[in-house]
C-alpha cells in the first residue's frame, strides 16, 4: 500500500473511487456531512467541488492505494489562505474503507498529513469529529491531538441522531 497526493488532474476513475470510499464510510455510520442512504449525486458533487480546489494549492488530498491501484483511504489538508491564519490548516475527511480498518491506515494518513503540513510551514492543525459512536476521538487522542470542546447537537449522524462534535488541535512546533 502506498500514500500519494492527488494533483489537479484527478481522473474520473479516482473521483468515482473517492465517492465509493465516502459512501461506504457514511453507510457504516461515520458522520461526514451526509445522511444515509447517501445519494450518489451528492457525493459526486462533493468530490467535484473539492478536487476543483486542488489547482489553487490550498487543499491537499492524500489517498492510500493498494498494489492494484484501488483507493482504500483518503485524508485532506485544507490550509488557511488569509494572512492571519496561514500557519494553520484543517484536517478533513480522514476515511478508510470499513473492510480495511484496524490496519494502521488512518495513522499513516495522519502522519503524512502532518508531514505535508510541516513542509508547508503550517504549525497548527485542527479537526472535528463526532463525539458519538461515529467519531474517531480515540485515534486523534492517541496521535497527540488535544480536545478543545464540542457543541451539542452540532450535526446529525447518518441515521438522523443529533450528535455533539469534538474539536481537536495539535501544535506541530516542538517548542509549543
Amino acid at each position: 500500500m502506498k500514500i500519494e497526493t492527488l494533483g489537479p488532474d484527478v481522473t474520473a476513475e479516482d473521483c468515482a473511487a473517492l465517492a465509493e470510499v465516502l459512501t461506504e464510510c457514511v453507510e457504516g455510520g461515520a458522520s461526514l456531512g451526509f445522511m444515509s442512504p447517501v445519494p450518489r449525486a451528492e457525493v459526486e458533487t462533493y468530490w467535484k467541488k473539492v478536487t476543483a480546489e486542488l489547482a489553487g494549492g490550498a487543499r491537499t488530498i492524500l489517498v492510500v492505494r493498494e498494489a492494484d491501484g484501488k483507493i482504500i483511504g483518503t485524508a485532506q489538508l485544507a490550509a488557511e489562505t488569509r494572512a492571519n491564519g496561514r500557519h494553520r490548516a484543517e484536517v478533513q475527511k480522514v476515511l478508510v474503507r470499513p473492510t480495511h480498518r484496524r490496519r494502521g491506515l488512518a495513522r499513516r494518513l495522519m502522519a503524512e498529513v502532518e508531514a505535508r503540513a510541516r513542509t508547508r510551514g503550517i504549525t497548527l492543525l485542527f479537526l472535528d469529529t463526532s463525539e458519538g459512536r461515529s467519531g474517531a476521538q480515540a485515534l486523534y487522542e492517541q496521535l497527540g491531538y488535544t480536545y478543545a470542546g464540542g457543541i451539542p447537537g452540532y450535526a446529525l449522524d447518518p441515521d438522523g441522531t443529533p450528535a455533539k462534535n469534538a474539536i481537536y488541535f495539535k501544535n506541530l512546533r516542538a517548542d509549543l
